[in-house]
């Protein structure tokens, strides 16, 4: 279960009511039109699950699985893995396959041999450029006999009629659609994670239905909280033009990765008044970033925004040796106590310090790490997206910065 707060006060005016209900209102014709789709997934991508052969499922060969994809093709689906991969006994490990740095690439070959992997190639466009020349080494590397006996072995996750759903009919491969009204970084909960996520052993169903039961929330208008935060964040966006995200949990990692892709490629924009818009949007981890990046939040400028997630319960019982070490004494008042504790105090403390600062403070509290509150945060997250940038009038769901990235990439190699 989920439960919100905030230092910050909100006194919803008459203009600020208008905002709310236009930006709202943007996201139901959205939703009803069927022009965007993510708000479908949670009941639509249930389908998927008997969709996936069964042998498949029970193949106890198959011990790894190979995720092949970048960007909204795999932060959210490494977020998740991240999250519950140690609460469960562990029969297939995901590998991600992302960036083109060739030792890493190299590393996680290396991890893997072909009778027991299976491979998942996820691109929307279908010719992400990393994608595919990753593609081609592991085909070269494993010796995959695309057009034989290792057709078996190889699925694609693409938008129907993509170059790379055209290359999977061609051999006959295992092929799972993304919406074509669903963007690379909002299909988490698309193909895109269901599908490698029940392969790897996971209870999607859980995570689609933490998902549905936070969504049907706020379209009953349940979750208000969120519509006032969107409006503060596009109120102040001038003044506060950075958001910090500060998880409390190493297992977050990745979700705060995936929440700085989701947020910067989405309302990073020129507005309809020709300005730049955006709040740049910051991951890091405490207690870790308490020893860096906290210094810059307490004595730096003035221009950010802090959201916390705490995970209240880590279902972990372990504690503090009651040991006293000479010259060191002092550390002792933690002894016994258990590193739950110890680490939620740390978030306290560090939320209470930027409070007395004077910095505004939001908290996203988890009561335990599951499949349900993954879910209700990863739309979360979307809807408060969706809602800012109705707000600050920009399309949300499209990229043309990054996609004039690929465009020079590709005249660099064709020249």
């Amino acid at each position: 279960m989920l439960s919100f707060d905030r230092n910050f006060a909100f006194e919803s005016s008459a203009a600020q009511h208008t905002i709310m209900e236009n930006a709202f209102a943007v996201l139901q014709e959205e939703h009803k039109s069927g022009k965007i789709g993510y708000y479908e997934l949670p009941t639509a991508s249930r389908a998927l699950l008997d969709a996936i052969d069964p042998a498949l499922l029970d193949d106890t060969a198959i011990t790894d699985i190979a995720v092949v994809g970048i960007g909204g093709s795999s932060l959210g689906l490494k977020a998740i893995d991240s999250l519950l991969c140690g609460a469960r006994e562990h029969t297939r490990k995901l590998h991600f396959f992302e960036n083109s740095d060739p030792r890493t690439i190299t590393a996680t070959m290396a991890r893997l041999t072909r009778e027991k992997t299976y491979f998942i190639i996820i691109s929307k466009s279908g010719s992400t450029i990393e994608t595919t020349s990753i593609f081609k080494t592991l085909i070269a590397h494993f010796d995959l006999k695309l057009d034989g006996a290792d057709r078996h072995r190889v699925m694609t996750i693409t938008d129907s009629g993509s170059s790379l759903d055209k290359f999977a009919a061609h051999y006959g491969l295992a092929s799972f659609h993304i919406p074509l009204n669903v963007g690379g970084r909002f299909s988490i909960l698309s193909a895109v994670g269901v599908v490698p996520l029940a392969l790897a052993g996971y209870n999607v169903a859980s995570i689609l239905a933490g998902a549905q039961a936070f969504l049907e929330r706020f379209w009953a208008r349940g979750e208000e909280h969120l519509l006032e935060k969107a409006c503060y964040f596009y109120e102040k966006s001038r003044a506060y033009s950075i958001n910090v995200l500060f998880s409390y949990a190493d297992s977050l990692d990745n979700l705060t990765k995936w929440y700085v892709q989701l947020w910067g490629e989405s309302l990073g924009k020129i507005d309809p008044f020709e300005s730049h818009v955006g709040l740049t949007p910051i991951g890091i981890i405490g207690s870790v970033d308490q020893h860096s990046f906290l210094q810059l939040l307490i004595e730096g400028p003035r221009d950010k925004t802090v959201t916390f997630i705490q995970v209240e319960d880590f279902n972990n019982a372990l504690t503090v040796p009651n040991i006293t070490l000479p010259h060191i004494e002092k550390t002792d008042f933690i002894n016994g106590k258990s590193f739950t504790t110890l680490i939620n105090a740390q978030c306290d403390a560090t939320r209470q310090s930027l409070i007395q600062t004077g910095l505004s403070v939001d908290t996203i509290r988890w009561d335990s790490i599951s499949e349900s509150n993954i879910g209700a945060t990863l739309i979360y997250f979307e809807l408060l997206t969706s809602l800012v940038g109705a707000m600050l009038m920009v399309n949300t769901y499209d990229q043309p910065g990054v996609e004039l990235g690929k465009t020079i990439l590709n005249k660099t190699f064709q020249a």
